[in-house]
């Protein structure tokens, strides 16, 4: 399995995250749930993944800029 691939399930995977959380919350506003802590717990996750996923560009970008800057 390529590193794209990976990457881009994984970027998948935090966007399936987020959307749940923003339902869960709109479900929570609209009176639907009185879920407090699952959905805070909703954010929280999508959250940590989304941060998590940052992380991981973030050592990719410097990986590349520290490859960029070798000399021949």
């Amino acid at each position: 399995m390529s590193f794209q691939r990976v990457f881009r399930n994984a970027l998948d995977e935090v966007n399936a995250l987020d959307t749940q959380s923003k339902t869960m919350v709109n479900a929570l506003a609209t009176g639907q749930t009185n879920d407090v802590s699952g959905v805070m717990l909703s954010v929280k996750k999508a959250n940590l993944a989304f941060l998590s996923l940052l992380q991981v560009r973030n050592q990719m970008i410097e990986a590349y800029q520290e490859v960029m800057r070798m000399r021949v």
